[in-house]
């Protein structure tokens, strides 16, 4: 590509980076500490049921937490998934499907690290879904809680507009689909597949943010980009604390007892703890990309400064014999050479003009500019 095509695409890319970046929003960080005050509690939470097996699918959404409790133990698997957090609703139905009651503060405090716990007969597992907001352009993540029982698994998110899932929603109603013939353990595998899936899309349009970034850097000497590379090194650290505490997480279903787990399911979670290991290792890629680019700007504008201080630096030289030759024809003392010549002036007036226009020719011939 030709250097006058390459910036004709670049500039269409200025427009659209520069707005980006004036809508961008401060980005939240990932607070291991963010108790119940940081989330929003939700009046009326959505509970959407699955419940199925080879020969039996239901799909519904229900009006409270008593209406999920006729689910438990039908000898089918049954997905309930909550969307929205309310305190004494995630209560009450943890309750009935008796679920510890740390579990239940891990599931109603967000921002945690995540994490795989297993207390009872119960096994949950705490990870981040991920999103890109096109409208801002930074990272937004969100805690999604796992509760794997017998026969079933509960499933709580705190933004009731978006998630993942939907996937998996396509293979349960589909009445070939492997998905139904399996048990609570296999459905677990693939909700955290698809949000491990999900951070390879997060992952792409950062790498893209980043070549955009660096392009403009190259061939936009005269712009600040120093803020927008610091913007970028935060969502890359964003990325990089909320996913790099996954692989413990699946290490821990490979390395669990539990008769919840069947053992062959082991070759899928490892096949997550791959991908889990993969996107670890894009992130950081892209952060030492991000740690590259900060360097390249840095040295392009110190290289630009130099550039200026070269020019103020051979102005002040060619200066110098005007300055030199004004201080000494204008001392102070009687006997002074050329002073009463009629031509002293005009050869003093030449000698400033001479002189610096020999200093550029030797400049030049010495490729100083």
């Amino acid at each position: 590509m030709s250097i006058t095509k390459q910036a004709r695409r670049l500039m269409k890319l200025l427009p659209e980076w520069a707005w980006n970046y004036k809508q961008r929003q401060p980005i939240a960080t990932y607070n291991p500490a963010r108790s119940e005050e940081g989330r929003e509690e939700v009046e009326h939470p959505v509970y959407t049921v699955f419940d199925y097996n080879s020969t039996y699918f239901e799909e519904r959404k229900l009006l409270n937490e008593a209406a999920c409790k006729p689910y438990r133990e039908n000898g089918r698997v049954t997905w309930i998934n909550i969307d929205g957090l309310n305190k004494k609703e995630v209560e009450k139905l943890c309750a009935h499907y008796e679920v510890h009651p740390l579990i239940v503060d891990d599931i109603l405090s967000v921002g945690q690290r995540p994490k795989m716990d297993e207390i009872g007969n119960i096994i949950y597992c705490l990870l981040p879904m991920i999103y890109f907001n096109d409208s801002t352009g930074a990272v937004e993540t969100e805690q999604v809680s796992i509760v794997l029982g017998n026969g079933f698994l509960l499933s709580f998110q705190e933004d009731a507009s978006r998630d993942v899932f939907d996937p998996v929603r396509d293979r349960l109603r589909s009445s070939n689909a492997r998905l139904r013939e399996g048990t609570a353990d296999y459905l677990c595998y693939n909700l955290i597949d698809v949000i491990v899936d999900s951070y390879f899309g997060i992952i792409d349009k950062i790498n893209d943010r980043i070549e955009q970034l660096e392009d403009l850097i190259l061939l936009n000497k005269n712009i600040d980009y120093f803020s927008s590379i610091s913007i970028m090194r935060r969502e890359v650290m964003l990325l990089r604390r909320s996913i790099g505490p996954v692989r413990e997480l699946i290490n821990g279903f490979l390395r669990s007892d539990n008769k919840l787990l069947d053992d062959k399911h082991d070759k899928f979670y490892k096949d997550v703890y791959d991908h889990i290991i993969q996107a670890n290792e894009y992130v950081e890629a892209h952060r030492e990309m991000l740690m590259n680019l900060q360097d390249l700007y840095m040295n392009r504008v110190n290289l630009r400064m130099n550039e200026v201080m070269k020019i103020f630096t051979m102005v002040a030289l060619l200066l110098a014999p005007a300055t030199v030759i004004g201080g000494i024809f204008g001392m102070n003392f009687d006997v002074i050479p050329f002073t009463h010549q009629k031509m002293g002036f005009y050869i003093s007036v030449s000698l400033m003009f001479v002189i610096p226009i020999f200093m550029l020719i030797y400049f030049k011939r010495k490729g100083w500019f």
